[in-house]
C-alpha cells in the first residue's frame, strides 16, 4: 500500500495483518518493508533459489525494491542480457530480474517478461510505484484507489485487512455474477475494490498523488497466417506447446501435473517426460474420468496417483469460502481443490491444461454460435415464444449432458441478445431472469446493462473472424475471470503453485494466427490440438465427448447441499435483505427440487453469494 497524503495509515502492524491474511499463498516466509510512505509485503512459496530469494529484493544501490508473486520463465535469458549490460546480481532468483530490467528498459520491461506474475516495484529515487499483472491474468492482483492512498494485494482479503477500504456491495457486479457465475472485467462485488486486468499496469506518482492505469499488452489482431496448411500448423503447435512446457519445468522443488485424461492435460503431460500426475474421481460414473486418465498415464508410462473422493461437501464448502472473497459460481472449485490437495502431498508445483479450450476452440458454445449463424431459421424457430415454452416444460435429464439437456440449453441461449455472440449460451440470468430475480430497488440502482463487458470485447475484436473473435472474448473474460480464478484460488489454498503452459505468450500468439477452419472442422471442436495430441496418446482418449471437470450439482442440491440451499433461500432473510424477490427464489427452488427444471446454476450462485455476503461483506 502507498500513501498519497499524510492522512493514510501505513504501519508495520497493518502490513503484517495484510500478509497474514494470505499466508496460504506463501507459507515458507514473509517479507515486510516500509519506506517513504510505501509498504511492501509478501508471503513466499519458495520455488526458485530457495535460500537466496527472500523478498523484497533490491537493486545494487537499494533505490529500487520489488515484491513479486509468480514465475518468470525466461529469467535466465533476461539475466544474461542484463549482466552483459553491466548489472550485478546478488541472488539467483527470477525476482531480481525485475529490478534490473526496470532500470535497463523502463516501464516497458513488462513486455519482455514471459511468465505469470503480479508485482509492485517502488522506485524510491523517482518517488513512484509500478504495479503490474501478467499478460494473460494467470496471477491475480486487486487494488483500491482511495482519496489519500492506494492498497493492493493478491487477494481481496489482503486489501480488506488494511482497514482502509469500506465494504460496500456493487449491485452492477452482482447482476453480472448471477448472469455469468463470475464478475467480468475490472469489477468485483466490492464497489471500492477493482481487479487490475491482464496485461495492465498501474503507475502511482507519489509526488503528484495520482494513479494511472495503462494497458501494455493485448492479443494481436493480425490477420491469420494462410501460408501454412493444416499439417504444418499442427507441427508448429506441437513444437510451441512442447517448448512452453519445457520452459515451465524450471523449479528447485518437486513438480508434477494434473491429468484428467482429456486432450489438454494429456498433451501437457506428454511433453513433460517422467511426470508425476494426479487425478480424482467421484462415485457417479458420468462425473468420473479416472479410466481415461489411467489409460493416458499407462500409455505415457508416468507415475500416476488417483483417488476416489467422497467429501463432506457441505463442510468443504465452508472451508473453501475462505478463499472465495472474489467469488465464482463454478461448481468445479470442489474437484480443483481436491486434486490440488492430492497433488500437494507429493509436489509443490503442478502444471495444468487451462487455456487450450479458449485458444483452440474447445467449447460447444462455439459450435452453437456457428449453427445459429448458419441456420437463422432454426434459431428463430427455437427462440419463438411458444416453442421455447414447450422446450422449457421438458424435464431435464439427470446425467451431466445428453440430447435433451443440449436442446434446452440451445433454446435458452438463442433468446439472449445476439451481440453477446457465443457467450449467449453461457448466460444463466439474462435480462428477463434478472428482472424476476432482483428486487425493484436493486434494479433501480443498477447503472450498466448486463453483459456490457462481453459486448465491449466483441466490439473491440470486430475485425477477427467469428470464431477467433469468440476466442478473444473468452480469453479476456471467461478464462481470466473464472477458470484462472478457480485454478489459482484452489491451488493456492493448499500452497500449490499451478502453471499453465498453454498460456505461454508464444503459444497464445500462434493460436491467434491459426485460421479458424483449423480449430473447428466439420463440427469437431479443438481439431488442431486433437490432431497433435493423437501423436502421443490413444485416439479413444482424444476423440471422446468433452465432459468437463465438475460435480453432480443437480443431485447434490437435493442431498449434500440441501441444508445450504434451505438457508440461502430462507424467505424471511431474503425479505430482510431486500436484494432478491422471495417469490422468484421459492419458484426456482420448487421447480428444481421437483425435477421440473434445472436451476442449479442460479441456485448455486445464490448459495455462494449468501455465504460470501455473510463472511466478507458483513463480517468485520
Amino acid at each position: 500500500m502507498a500513501a498519497l497524503s499524510p492522512s493514510f495509515d501505513v504501519t508495520m502492524p497493518t502490513l503484517a495483518r495484510m500478509c497474514d491474511s494470505i499466508a496460504h499463498r506463501g507459507p515458507d516466509e514473509d517479507g515486510l518493508h516500509i519506506s517513504d510512505g510505501v509498504a511492501l509485503g509478501m508471503r513466499r512459496l519458495a520455488i526458485i533459489d530457495l535460500s537466496g530469494g527472500s523478498q523484497p529484493i533490491f537493486n545494487e544501490d537499494k533505490s529500487i525494491r520489488v515484491v513479486f508473486n509468480g514465475e518468470i520463465y525466461n529469467y535466465r535469458e533476461l539475466r544474461d542480457d542484463l549482466i552483459a549490460s553491466g548489472h550485478r546480481f546478488a541472488t539467483n532468483s527470477d525476482t531480481e530480474v525485475l529490478v534490473h530490467a526496470y532500470e535497463e528498459y523502463g516501464d516497458d520491461f513488462t513486455r519482455k517478461l514471459n511468465g505469470m506474475f503480479a508485482f509492485a516495484l517502488h522506485d524510491m529515487r523517482r518517488k513512484r510505484v509500478l504495479i503490474a499483472r501478467d499478460q494473460l491474468g494467470i496471477k491475480p492482483l486487486f487494488f483500491a484507489a482511495l482519496d489519500n492512498g492506494i492498497v493492493w494485494g493478491s487477494e481481496i482479503k489482503a486489501v480488506l485487512a488494511s482497514g482502509q477500504v469500506p465494504r460496500r456491495l456493487d449491485l452492477d457486479a452482482l447482476g453480472e455474477f448471477f448472469a455469468w457465475e463470475y464478475v467480468p472485467g475490472s469489477a468485483t462485488l466490492f464497489r471500492d475494490v477493482r481487479k487490475l486486468e491482464p496485461g495492465h499496469r498501474l503507475t502511482v506518482d507519489l509526488k503528484a498523488g495520482t494513479v494511472t492505469r495503462q494497458q501494455y499488452w493485448d492479443i494481436s489482431f493480425s490477420p491469420t497466417d494462410t501460408r501454412m496448411n493444416y499439417n504444418e500448423f499442427c507441427d508448429e503447435v506441437d513444437v510451441a506447446v512442447h517448448r512452453a512446457v519445457r520452459r515451465q519445468l524450471v523449479s528447485d522443488v518437486p513438480l508434477g501435473s494434473f491429468l484428467s485424461g482429456g486432450v489438454d492435460s494429456s498433451l501437457v503431460v506428454a511433453a513433460m517426460d517422467n511426470a508425476r500426475t494426479f487425478s480424482i474421481g467421484f462415485d457417479d460414473p458420468s462425473y468420473n474420468e479416472l479410466a481415461y486418465s489411467k489409460q493416458v498415464a499407462d500409455h505415457l508410462g508416468v507415475s500416476h496417483t488417483t483417488r476416489i473422493i467422497k467429501p463432506d461437501a457441505a463442510e468443504l464448502f465452508g472451508h473453501l469460502m475462505h478463499f472465495m472473497d472474489d467469488p465464482i459460481g463454478d461448481f468445479s472449485i470442489f474437484p480443483t481443490y481436491l486434486v490440488s490437495k492430492l497433488a500437494r502431498e507429493d509436489v509443490t508445483v503442478a502444471l495444468s491444461g487451462d487455456g487450450g479450450d479458449e485458444l483452440f476452440g474447445g467449447y460447444e458454445t462455439y459450435v452453437a454460435d456457428a449453427i445459429s449463424r448458419k441456420h437463422p431459421h432454426l434459431t428463430n424457430l427455437l427462440g419463438h415464444a411458444a416453442i421455447a415454452s414447450a422446450i422449457d416444460m421438458i424435464p431435464p435429464q439427470s446425467k451431466k449432458k445428453g440430447l435433451i439437456n443440449k436442446l434446452k440449453r440451445f433454446s435458452e441461449g438463442v433468446r439472449h441478445a445476439a451481440d453477446l455472440g457465443h457467450a449467449r449460451w453461457r448466460l444463466f440470468a439474462g435480462e428477463s431472469m434478472s428482472a424476476a430475480l432482483f428486487s425493484d430497488d436493486v434494479i433501480a440502482q443498477r447503472e450498466r446493462p448486463l453483459g456490457t463487458h462481453i459486448a465491449d470485447l466483441y466490439a473491440k475484436a470486430e475485425d477477427l473472424d467469428p470464431l477467433n473473435r469468440s476466442l478473444y472474448v473468452d480469453t479476456r473474460s471467461y478464462l481470466v475471470d473464472n477458470c484462472l480464478v478457480k485454478t489459482d484460488r484452489m491451488s493456492m489454498a493448499v500452497s500449490l503453485e499451478a502453471r499453465v503452459p498453454f498460456l505461454d505468450i508464444d503459444v497464445v500468439d500462434l493460436a491467434f494466427r491459426c485460421p479458424a477452419a483449423f480449430k473447428i472442422r466439420d463440427g469437431q471442436t479443438k481439431s488442431i490440438l486433437k490432431t497433435v495430441a493423437s501423436r502421443y496418446i490413444p485416439a479413444d482418449c482424444v476423440y471422446r465427448p468433452k465432459e468437463g471437470f465438475s460435480i453432480p450439482i443437480k443431485q447434490w442440491l437435493n442431498t449434500e447441499f440441501r441444508r445450504l440451499l434451505d438457508s440461502a433461500t430462507n424467505a424471511a432473510s431474503l425479505q430482510r435483505d431486500g436484494i432478491f424477490r422471495p417469490e422468484t427464489i421459492a419458484r426456482l427452488k420448487a421447480e428444481h427440487l421437483g425435477g421440473r427444471a434445472n436451476h442449479s446454476h442460479i441456485l448455486w450462485s445464490l448459495i455462494v453469494f449468501d455465504a460470501w455476503k455473510t463472511q466478507w461483506l458483513e463480517s468485520k
